[in-house]
């Protein structure tokens, strides 16, 4: 029987390897139920619950009603059914060199009886000390350090200027880009929510963000947005936040119109939705007050989306923006001013080919 006991820390230095290359692990197995694993899990991972959703909720009952004892006695012989399944449609046509591995919650029995058994065929098997809690303790500690070796630059401009989509053009022309809207699923303002797709827990973008900053390259730069420390309702890491606020930083610039046209196309699900779209402005009312919003609401209703877009712009947007990068963002008075002759992918192309030619 082979079962290592590695710490998370061990887990991530082998982690740095892809899944299935040599010397890294062939395979990262959750053993959680299906609601733990999608709340949160390590990059790469696949779920095999020891005991799912419904038979968690179920000896943990027992467990607290009757006794430990006979709890244990029907866990034991649920995770033994549910391991007996696993193996039979993943485990059976694979080598002997097949390297896992495995958590859970703790690291205690739910992934130890997985490792026991997988140990007991003749795999080598890994499995994480303190489990999954351990490891996101590890991953936090670890973002400040992945932030500090990376060299930032930061895309400022004012709402539909068109940062993020001069950002996927960067990305399309090989440059490093961090789209922290992108892994937050938010378009990070109080109308960015995007229907019908949530965001992610604050533990998977947290995740999500340290593997993206986990496989950066400290040689060349790495382009992002001038968020806020929220991307809807997910927070930022404060060291990610104070490295962009203290970076050098480039002014994306494009005529009033053009702006409002790329919103138009970037938030068509309100123009499709006239009433979605006059529904979240009431978020707005606190800010800029009763009267204007309903005049905002009377307008979408009378089909004229285009000019609360406009006013949305000039009244909220604009001036939060520049009062916001004054206050917060060190270098912004020194920032380069990037001219977008229009919204167009041609023309952020063309910025973004500039901008990895001066670094």
């Amino acid at each position: 029987m082979s079962v290592n006991p590695v710490s998370a820390k061990e887990a991530m230095l082998r982690m740095a390897t892809p899944i299935g290359m040599p010397g890294g692990y062939s395979a990262i197995i959750d053993a959680r139920t299906e609601d733990e694993f999608a709340l949160d899990h390590l990059p790469g991972a696949v779920n095999w619950p020891s005991l799912d959703n419904e038979q968690r909720i179920t000896i943990g009952t027992l467990y607290k009603q009757v006794n430990p004892f006979e709890a244990k006695k029907r866990g034991a012989a649920l995770v033994a059914a549910n391991i007996s399944k696993h193996i039979q449609n993943h485990v059976i046509d694979l080598p002997k060199d097949w390297q896992p591995l495995v958590y859970c919650w703790r690291g205690g029995k739910r992934s130890g009886s997985l490792a026991l058994i997988l140990g007991q065929i003749g795999f080598k098997v890994a499995i994480i000390e303190g489990g999954y809690k351990a490891f996101r303790t590890a991953l936090i500690a670890a973002i400040p350090a992945q932030v500090e070796r990376l060299s930032w630059r930061v895309i400022c401009g004012p709402t539909g200027s068109g940062k993020t989509r001069l950002l996927h053009c960067l990305r399309a022309q090989g440059a490093q880009v961090l789209d922290l809207e992108g892994l937050a699923n938010h378009r990070s303002s109080v109308l960015g929510i995007v229907p019908g797709e949530p965001q992610p827990s604050q533990k998977h973008f947290d995740t999500l963000l340290w593997d993206a900053l986990r496989n950066m390259d400290p040689t060349k730069p790495v382009y992002v947005e001038s968020e806020s420390r929220k991307v809807g309702n997910l927070a930022v890491p404060e060291s990610l936040i104070l490295a962009m606020r203290a970076s050098p930083c480039y002014q994306l610039e494009l005529a009033d119109e053009e702006r409002v046209k790329l919103l138009l196309e970037d938030y068509d699900f309100f123009v499709k939705d006239p009433l979605l779209f006059s529904k979240r402005l009431d978020a707005l009312v606190a800010i800029r007050g009763q009267q204007v919003v309903e005049d905002w609401q009377a307008q979408i209703a009378s089909d004229h989306i285009e000019d609360v877009v406009r006013d949305l712009l000039k009244l909220h947007y604009d001036p939060t923006y520049f009062a916001s990068m004054k206050r917060n963002f060190l270098l912004i008075e020194k920032a380069q001013k990037l001219v977008a002759s229009t919204r167009s992918q041609l023309s952020l192309t063309a910025i973004a080919n500039e901008l990895i030619s001066m670094d």
